[in-house]
């Protein structure tokens, strides 16, 4: 089946390509993802990987949302050195001043699904900006591209290289006031510019 180039797609930005996984990746994936989140055995990495090039068609055969991580590739020595994508984001997003405002529902503290941000570097290649630079090149692409209404990302409260990024991003960035469930700490909230009150980036 031919994947439709919204779901299998390569973007370029000032430094970086962000484009599809390949089995090729292996071994650069697995040192990459080593680093950001700690060792792993390399069948585990393999699986991932062949899951995660499975997973662009197989959404595009269901008509599901293009949901997956791609590569963050240098364009000057085409080394991979992070991991990119959109991924389900869940939970009481009914808690946060941003989405409160929003509903003309009863508040509520159920959980749901939004469309969210991932990112992660390599270690040595944090603090240089391409965390931003290519999550900035992925939402671009999905407000243009997939007429996306707004993206989101989590991360704790002590991840404080996240949160710069969020801030970079232009977003919203607000905290559960409770402490559960304990994956939803910090949020960050980027509206899509097309909308009367979207955010604009913010310059440089």
């Amino acid at each position: 089946m031919h994947t439709p180039p919204l779901y299998n797609f390569t973007l370029i930005s000032e430094r970086l390509i962000i484009r599809p996984y390949a089995l090729d990746d292996l071994t650069a994936v697995s040192a990459m993802l080593d680093s950001a989140f700690g060792p792993a055995p390399q069948e585990e990495r393999l699986a991932w990987l062949r899951w995660t090039i499975m997973n662009y068609t197989a959404l595009a055969s269901l008509g599901q949302p293009p949901y997956g991580d791609y590569a963050v590739v240098l364009r000057a020595t085409d080394e991979l050195i992070g991991s990119v994508g959109v991924v389900p984001s869940y939970g009481p997003f009914d808690k946060l001043p941003y989405f409160r405002g929003l509903s003309t529902e009863p508040h509520s503290d159920l959980s749901r699904p939004e469309v969210g941000l991932f990112w992660a570097l390599s270690a040595d290649h944090r603090g240089l900006g391409y965390a931003t630079e290519a999550t900035r090149a992925l939402i671009d692409f999905m407000f243009s591209t997939w007429q996306l209404k707004r993206v989101v990302a989590t991360t704790e409260r002590n991840n404080y290289a996240s949160l710069a990024v969020m801030h970079r991003l232009g977003m919203i960035v607000e905290e559960n006031p409770s402490i559960y469930p304990e994956w939803f700490q910090m949020i960050g909230i980027l509206p899509n510019p097309a909308l009367p009150d979207g955010a604009l980036w913010p310059a440089e």
